[in-house]
């Protein structure tokens, strides 16, 4: 077995030889890839944030926001050219570790990376910020007065790996408030943003000490709680549980910005199921349940098919079988451990025994899985790795009710319906929990700037300093120029 090994994480100002570092090993076929990641003592930890808080005093907080978002559309440029070496790097490692077929990472990341161009970003800042200049400094605020707008002292960033390359989401999110930043790596994907601290280094060296990537196993213990301890931010991802307990060793006065486990669904109109538009409907959603094996928080669980349409809702479900085996000869799901590919049997078992409500479509041992019920279905989780559930209904109002029950859960809805349909279902679902409506075939490719779990991602990281107009107002007899 050939055996590769690569040096993960970004620590400024210190040396290899001055950490310990722990071993995290990944095989594909015949290659076996060892990964090397930083274990760093709560002295180093709390070193490392002073250097990263000086530096960006230095060089980060200087910068308009407009070349920061020079800065990062440079590094994203390089991103996207398949030439370049650090994409390289991720075309050829992050299939490893995250185990998924590579041409999908390929596509995904391309598709990823597009929402970080220098476009993309300035409407990524004004989706939040009606006036930008608010980063940068005082602007006239409406009611008088002034305001600015500051990014946190110390931003930590946890990381999942489900995703490839999730991490750039926040690390851009930093960068765009001005924060200095040390992210936590997922062991499931120990390496992207090691190579994008370093990618921006290379592209403006005066950013090179503003942030670090770290790693810790598991909770951590002593050096996780000096991190904490220093951080007046913190934005994390990951299990419900996960976060839970994190958020119960945060200081009180620890600003927490949690993205846990979500739940999607598609609905799908009558005018979408004509002999035309059902298979095209149907190979879009395939696509949706196929990316990254559904291990989005935006991923697809249920698709609700209304019924009165030439095509029928279990003609649709048939038509999704085929289009997801079509994807798995070009885009192969990757091997299951374990205890995956028990939860997928499970489910699959689950549907059998519920007899004549629900039956599963196509072969038991199929890397992908079809569940068709006639009579409507609440929205439950599958068991991922490309297992939906296809339930057709003679109204799409009638589901509304059934997935507000599953409100703190909500994120993503899926719709292909006519304009009427879609803002009077927008309406609907809105009021019952869910904050992003997507078509079929971008539920799991999120636009820039989407308001991720209905937030606003940069004001929930800035505090704002006003000045009124009542101090303004006293300024002016003190004036040199005053009477």
């Amino acid at each position: 077995m050939k055996i590769e090994r690569i040096t993960a994480g970004y620590l400024p100002g210190l040396r290899d030889d001055e950490v310990q570092w722990q071993l995290l090993p990944f095989e594909r076929e015949d290659l076996r890839l060892e990964v090397s990641v930083p274990v760093l003592s709560a002295a180093q930890m709390r070193a490392l944030a002073d250097r990263v808080q000086q530096a960006a005093d230095r060089h980060l907080r200087t910068m308009t926001v407009a070349e920061i978002i020079a800065v990062i559309d440079l590094a994203t440029a390089r991103l996207l050219d398949r030439n370049d070496p650090y994409r390289q790097q991720a075309e050829a490692w992050l299939p490893v570790v995250s185990g998924y077929d590579a041409d999908m990472v390929r596509r995904g990341l391309t598709g990823f990376f597009k929402t970080f161009r220098a476009a993309q970003l300035r409407r990524f800042v004004a989706e939040d910020f009606a006036n930008p200049a608010v980063l940068d400094g005082f602007q006239p605020a409406p009611k008088g007065g002034a305001v600015r707008a500051f990014g946190p002292d110390l931003l930590v960033h946890s990381w999942a790996g489900n995703v490839p390359a999730l991490s750039l989401w926040s690390l851009v999110c930093g960068l765009l408030v001005k924060a200095p930043s040390i992210g936590k790596l997922a062991s499931a994907e120990p390496l992207f943003a090691g190579w994008f601290a370093r990618l921006l280094a290379q592209v403006h060296p005066p950013l090179a000490d503003c942030l670090a990537v770290v790693w810790w196993s598991g909770a951590g213990t002593e050096e996780a709680s000096a991190l904490y301890e220093r951080a007046d931010t913190v934005l994390a991802y990951g299990g419900n549980q996960t976060l839970d307990a994190l958020r119960r060793r945060l200081p009180v006065t620890t600003r927490f910005l949690p993205h846990g486990h979500k739940l999607g669904f598609g609905l799908i109109g009558a005018a979408a199921m004509d002999t035309l538009k059902a298979p095209a409907t149907a190979r879009l959603a395939a696509w949706d349940v196929m990316r990254y094996d559904q291990q989005g928080c935006y991923s697809p669980h249920v698709f609700y098919v209304e019924r009165g349409a030439p095509v029928n809702p279990r003609a649709f479900a048939d038509y999704l079988a085929a289009e997801l085996a079509n994807l798995q000869r070009r885009f192969a799901r990757r091997p299951l451990a374990l205890e995956e590919g028990t939860a997928v049997a499970k489910w699959q078992q689950s549907v059998e025994w519920a007899g004549d409500e629900q039956q599963l479509l196509g072969p038991v041992d199929a890397p992908w899985s079809v569940a068709y019920s006639d009579s409507l279905q609440p929205l439950t989780p599958t068991a991922l790795y490309r297992t939906i559930a296809v339930v057709g209904v003679d109204s799409l109002d009638a589901v509304v009710p059934v997935v507000a029950a599953q409100r703190e859960f909500l994120q993503t809805a899926g719709i292909a319906a006519t304009p009427e349909q879609l803002y009077r279902l927008a309406g609907l679902l809105g009021a019952a929990g869910v904050t992003r409506i997507s078509a079929i075939g971008s539920m799991s490719m999120p636009e820039a700037g989407w308001h991720h779990d209905g937030r606003f991602n940069l004001i929930d990281l800035v505090r704002m300093t006003e000045i009124e107009q009542s101090a303004e107002l006293a300024a002016q007899p003190l004036a040199s120029y005053a009477d």
